[in-house]
């Protein structure tokens, strides 16, 4: 048998931004040192749980999504490999910890985070930052203190080898963040097209009627390969997501005793194209 590693998985589409995570990390560290992983956390200026926010979309269809961003606990960690040597390491259960005393005056740790998780400690003089809990794992604790109290799941942590884990991450469609860093992070994302992607929205409606158009087809394609669809509701609305930014799309609006609706577009970011009409 292989050994266990520890895994967080992220569902982007649970998080509401309640920032339970992120108290609970402040009650834990701050004001209190676990040796040998970290010294206490400062008051201010730290988010070992960091939750960036994003608007998708245009009115009056508009979407938020919420990005919870610990330390990615990288199996091919970029800290690790531009540290000085000792100040960083990795456990067996795959926790990156940040050595508080070896690292102790290197400030450039830093900067050796491509996801900015990373922090300084003015009055320690030591770079900061997620442990994983390490201290309440090496107690036998199964959470951590952040997937511990989120209300809605949106945060878990799972116990694993990495060949189970390979299955966990196909079976849930579980993507890295910033993939294109190859890291092989320990901490995986559900739901990550919410932050990655972009939709296109619209209303569709009957122009003889003036009445919504709920059940009209809409289809989205890119170089002639359909690549989304979906159906205006009964609020005349529709939303394709999950597409690529910067690339141009046909979107079509059908219904049958009606023409059809065609308009291309090439967005940078999710949009609303408005009422669209149906002529008979």
């Amino acid at each position: 048998m292989g050994t266990k590693k520890w895994n967080m998985i992220i569902d982007v589409a649970l998080c509401h931004d309640c920032n339970n995570c992120f108290l609970a990390d402040k009650d834990e560290f701050v004001g209190n040192d676990f040796p040998p992983y970290s010294v206490a956390q400062p008051w201010s200026g730290h988010r070992w749980m960091n939750i960036e926010r994003k608007e998708r979309g245009q009115f009056p269809i508009v979407q938020v999504a919420y990005l919870p961003i610990p330390c990615m606990h990288c199996g091919d960690a970029p800290c690790m490999k531009a540290s000085p040597e000792g100040t960083i390491y990795r456990r067996e259960d795959g926790l990156v910890i940040i050595d508080p005393q070896k690292a102790k005056g290197h400030k450039e740790i830093v900067g050796t985070c491509p996801y900015g998780v990373i922090y300084w400690n003015e009055e320690a003089q030591v770079a900061q930052k997620c442990t994983g809990c390490a201290h309440l794992m090496d107690e036998g604790w199964t959470e951590t203190r952040c997937s511990q109290v989120c209300p809605t799941g949106a945060i878990k942590l799972v116990l694993a080898e990495d060949a189970d884990m390979a299955k966990v991450m196909k079976d849930e469609g579980l993507q890295a963040f910033k993939a294109e860093l190859d890291t092989q992070p320990r901490t995986l994302y559900k739901n990550l097209y919410k932050w990655e992607k972009i939709f296109v929205s619209g209303s569709a409606v009957y122009k003889d009627t003036d009445e919504c158009a709920e059940g009209a087809e809409v289809t989205v394609s890119s170089g002639g390969a359909k690549v989304g669809a979906g159906l205006a509701n009964n609020y005349s609305e529709f939303v394709i997501d999950k597409l690529e930014p910067g690339k141009e799309y046909v979107v079509t609006v059908e219904a049958k005793g009606y023409q059809p609706y065609v308009t291309t577009v090439k967005p940078e970011a999710s949009i609303n194209l408005g009422v669209l009409f149906l002529e008979k």
